[in-house]
């Protein structure tokens, strides 16, 4: 399929969790350290490689679990609608609503944590979730090979004019727990990234995040005028899709570095 051209360089693998509840493929690419990089909706399209190829030039192994769409396709708006409505309608493995309990599906990215820091050493493993897998990379932190969460414009729940939901982290308490209990004994952190004014990501959210973290938590919040203008949509995603490629110095650009630097700091290496 010509979608997949986009993932020329990158090698392919399917992988079951141990449970035999979900098989997913995923591609590979470069050496070092783990990444783990979670697409957001609709799919693993082509600027979520991009993002990934220069985690792999930077010195790291990432893996692109494909869980909803068609990889390497790229977005339109028909596209991402019918993804979203079949996430929300029909996929069993993802929690659109919930504002304290995670998705299923974040067991397998569990056990796929475990099995490639096994197999690419360093201190621990980097995992990225994007929008509607934002808070996964939270949630994964129950597993100990995971050192490095990042949360790229975490959308889930989606807040539709709820408090309760605009402010929830879309996480279980006891996962919320372990993590905050891993920043502290094992000197650890987390990064959050937003647009100001992402309806997506409402104000309450990061309070959230900085009044169950603290410093544990680096907000790195750009403001909308420094994202690349779209006509689908607001500024919402800060690694992909509104980011600015062709100004190394602007917010976007140095949102990306800050967050690839991360990865190398925590995995080492």
């Amino acid at each position: 399929m010509a979608y997949l051209e986009a993932l020329n360089g990158y090698e392919r693998f399917d992988y079951t969790d141990p449970k035999g509840r979900w098989t997913r493929p995923v591609w590979r690419r470069g050496a070092g350290p783990a990444v783990i990089i979670i697409h957001e909706m609709p799919g693993l399209h082509p600027l979520v490689i991009r993002f990934a190829d220069r985690v792999a030039a930077a010195g790291m192994t990432v893996f692109l679990p494909s869980l909803f769409g068609d990889p390497g396709r790229p977005v339109s708006g028909a596209y991402a609608m019918r993804e979203m409505l079949t996430a929300i309608c029909i996929r069993r493995e993802f929690n659109v609503w919930s504002a304290d309990k995670s998705s299923p599906i974040v067991d397998w990215l569990r056990a796929l944590a475990a099995k490639v820091h096994g197999e690419c050493g360093g201190r621990g493993v980097g995992a990225v979730g994007m929008c509607f897998t934002g808070n996964f990379a939270l949630a994964m932190m129950t597993e100990p090979s995971v050192v490095a969460p990042v949360l790229s414009q975490p959308s889930m729940p989606i807040p539709a004019g709820s408090p309760v939901r605009s402010a929830g982290l879309g996480v279980a308490p006891a996962e919320v727990a372990c993590a905050r209990r891993r920043f502290d004994t094992e000197d650890l952190s987390m990064i959050g990234l937003r647009f100001h004014g992402d309806p997506f990501v409402p104000d309450a959210r990061f309070e959230t995040f900085r009044r169950e973290f603290g410093d544990r938590f680096e907000a790195i919040e750009i403001d909308a005028k420094d994202s690349l203008p779209d006509s689908r949509m607001a500024a919402h995603s800060v690694l992909t899709l509104h980011l600015v490629d062709d100004d190394p110095e602007g917010p976007t650009r140095k949102a990306e570095a800050r967050v690839i630097a991360f990865f190398k700091e925590r995995t080492e290496a």
